[in-house]
């Protein structure tokens, strides 16, 4: 593609989308879509992300459009399920928006809350769905005293993993030494994703499970790279995308010659609008192929001017850094 700053920003679609439940801080999910040769290519990184690490997920959009995709070994991927950190009364309903969905991811260590928070949430879960496998999502937020008291709190629900409970390699090392008698599998997103060397993690013995999402590393070929570099079993996900996106990832999972979890792509089932016919669970999967933005959907989900030039602005930033 043509990577000419103003040929890229006049190709450039800048939309807001509203969220059903409040996630990760925002009510309303801001994205920049792209047309190109082989399709639709999605760039989303969110808000404070600084030029340099935006560029990544620029190139990711930009190749998605720009070529086509590795041929997928699989039509369809499971998905899970995923539930913000919101109070108990509140699952039921979060959870009704997933269709067949056999994996819950629980959001849990949110600013503001407290272990109980995270107990309370998760035992509602495992009360309404007591078959669901459960797996935890702590962002990096609690130190490693902190991540272990939790993890032992939080283990008689049957875990199938706790992602990224600590936000330094060292300390997910440490964790995992820690819990190993507990048979509670370590997985790592922002250690991977955030990296400058995704695979040290893999090297430093401080994860049992990679989470990669093919926007943060540059691409399906890049996340399948990494892949396979790393040696250890991967889960697919998302970062809030519109279905666009989420078909990016659809691409990597379908590509993958082992998918041993359900993948973290469900989350348009937590947009309250979208730029094209949903790309949400159906029988607890979602299709893999492209997704091509609705013209009208794109013209009635567009974002203020303001907030176009904001996005021409980050592009503009985040170019020189491909």
């Amino acid at each position: 593609m043509d990577l000419a700053l103003e040929r890229l920003a006049d190709r450039m679609h800048v939309v807001s989308l509203p969220l059903a439940t409040r996630f990760r801080g925002v009510e309303a999910r801001e994205a920049a879509l792209f047309s190109g040769p082989a399709g639709w290519g999605e760039w989303s990184p969110f808000l404070e992300y600084e030029p340099e690490e935006a560029a990544r997920w620029l190139r990711a959009a930009l190749e998605d459009a720009g070529s086509e995709r590795p041929a997928p070994v699989r039509e369809t991927v499971p998905v899970n399920a995923t539930l913000p950190a919101v109070a108990p009364d509140a699952v039921a309903g979060v959870l009704a928006r997933y269709d067949g969905c056999r994996t819950v991811k629980v959001k849990v260590a949110e600013r503001g809350q407290v272990l109980a928070d995270d107990v309370a949430r998760v035992a509602e879960v495992r009360a309404l769905l007591p078959d669901v496998r459960i797996r935890l999502d702590a962002n990096g937020g609690w130190n490693l005293d902190e991540a272990e008291s939790a993890i032992r709190a939080l283990e008689r629900f049957d875990l199938e993993y706790v992602e990224q409970p600590c936000a330094t390699v060292p300390e997910l090392a440490e964790l995992r030494s820690r819990v190993r008698k507990l048979d509670i599998p370590i997985a790592a997103d922002e250690s991977v994703r955030k990296a400058e060397d995704p695979l040290l993690v893999a090297r430093a013995g401080a994860a049992d499970v990679l989470v990669v999402k093919a926007q943060p590393l540059g691409g399906i070929r890049a996340a399948l790279e990494i892949v396979a570099e790393a040696g250890l079993p991967a889960v697919v996900s998302s970062a809030l995308d519109t279905s666009v996106g989420l078909s990016m990832g659809a691409g990597l999972a379908g590509a993958l010659p082992e998918l041993p979890f359900d993948c973290g792509l469900g989350t348009g089932a937590l947009l309250a609008a979208d730029v094209a016919a949903p790309l949400v669970p159906v029988g607890g999967a979602i299709s893999v192929g492209r997704v091509s933005p609705d013209p009208a959907l794109l013209e009635a989900r567009a974002a203020p001017p303001e907030r176009v030039d904001h996005w021409r602005a980050r592009l503009a930033a985040a170019l020189p850094h491909l």
